[in-house]
């Protein structure tokens, strides 16, 4: 990523997440990477960014950006925030990569005013056929590894993900799908949506 082009490149749901975060917000951002993210925050939104990641590489290569970024487990780690302590709370293709997806949900809930998530969905057309044909786990572009090396340990669909949320006490304020190179919002995860989806990204509030 150029931290002045304000593009992740191959990253479409990093831009997508930039237009749901409000200006000069307090932000962190769980399992950070490289910082591509943060930066682009930082560039198009003015933020006040934080960063968590579990990679010393990830660490080293997002202060290298002059980033806030520190050494953390989103699993256990979390914990260590106190209530309310950022406007946006951000879990960016990781979800599926934490041992307790629950309750990493309930901490950013807890920690940020809104959360926001993205995530490949398991539920797509292209999966569904691959395993049924090939009787083999799939290997797509948001899921590009075999089975016996993936870190996504807890893979779900849209229809997961909206049953978590719900029983989590977490509305839907917003939600955008992509189908390949585009892009779609959504008012409901609903079957269809479920079925073409290859990755999804949500925009989640407390319920009132």
């Amino acid at each position: 990523m150029s931290g002045t082009s304000g593009h992740v490149d191959g990253r479409i749901d990093l831009d997508l997440i930039a237009e749901m975060i409000a200006p000069g917000s307090r932000v962190l951002d769980v399992g950070c990477g490289d910082g591509d993210l943060l930066a682009l925050l930082q560039s198009k939104k003015n933020v006040d960014g934080r960063g968590v990641e579990l990679s010393q590489e990830g660490v080293n290569a997002s202060v290298t950006r002059g980033l806030a970024v520190v050494q953390g487990d989103a699993d256990t780690d979390l914990a260590d925030y106190p209530d309310d302590a950022f406007d946006y709370v951000i879990l960016s293709q990781t979800i599926q990569a934490t041992r307790n997806p629950k309750e990493v949900l309930r901490a950013m809930k807890r920690i940020g005013r809104r959360v926001v998530v993205s995530f490949p969905n398991f539920g797509n057309w292209r999966v569904r056929l691959k395993l049924l044909f090939d009787g083999r786990m799939p290997e797509t572009r948001s899921l590009g590894h075999s089975w016996y090396d993936t870190p996504n340990i807890h893979l779900c669909t849209l229809l997961d993900f909206a049953a978590l949320c719900d029983d989590l006490g977490l509305d839907i304020e917003d939600a955008v799908i992509l189908t390949g190179d585009k892009a779609r919002r959504i008012s409901n995860p609903g079957t269809l949506a479920n079925l073409f989806a290859s990755d999804a990204v949500f925009l989640l509030s407390r319920r009132n």
